[in-house]
């Protein structure tokens, strides 16, 4: 893997978190997006406040900052503090991208892991995490899609269901 490649699969993985909450998380009730989903870590909101904050615990790593605490999703109480984080978190994300090298793929994050695999994991997490949240907005009768990289990659449209 190089650079490049990883910057298209990180705008894959910033694409398809930003449509999920656009097409998908906007369309809940404050109460829904708060409301408990009974797998995983709850809410829609826990889950949105886990994967931006998981994002921005390794990128913070990655960049040299000081990394911070896991997050209260009591602290995010609405769509609005949620989406002003998040925005600041892709922000930090798409700056470190905007510079990584072939290079600095294949130093050591800590030892025995390099910083491919660290991306390698924040893209898995934000697949997985996904996954978990479109389960959930389905239980809540919310639409939602398949986000299959392939199609992403292709510059298919996400075809929103339910």
């Amino acid at each position: 893997m190089d650079a490049k490649s990883f910057n298209n699969l990180f705008e894959y993985h910033l694409t398809r978190n930003r449509e999920l909450w656009e097409q998908c998380i906007l369309t809940l009730t404050p109460e829904q997006f708060t409301q408990e989903v009974n797998y995983s870590i709850g809410s829609m909101r826990n889950q949105c406040v886990h994967l931006l904050n998981i994002d921005e615990r390794w990128f913070s790593g990655l960049r040299g900052l000081d990394v911070p605490d896991f997050a209260d999703p009591l602290a995010y109480p609405d769509f609005a503090s949620v989406r002003s984080k998040w925005d600041a978190v892709e922000a930090g994300m798409r700056e470190y991208l905007g510079r990584l090298e072939d290079e600095t793929l294949q130093r050591d994050f800590m030892p025995n892991v390099k910083v491919w695999q660290i991306l390698f994991h924040v893209l898995n997490h934000g697949t997985d995490h996904r996954a978990q949240m479109l389960a959930g907005l389905h239980t809540l009768g919310a639409p939602t899609f398949a986000q299959d990289y392939f199609f992403f990659a292709n510059g298919m449209p996400i075809k929103l269901s339910g």
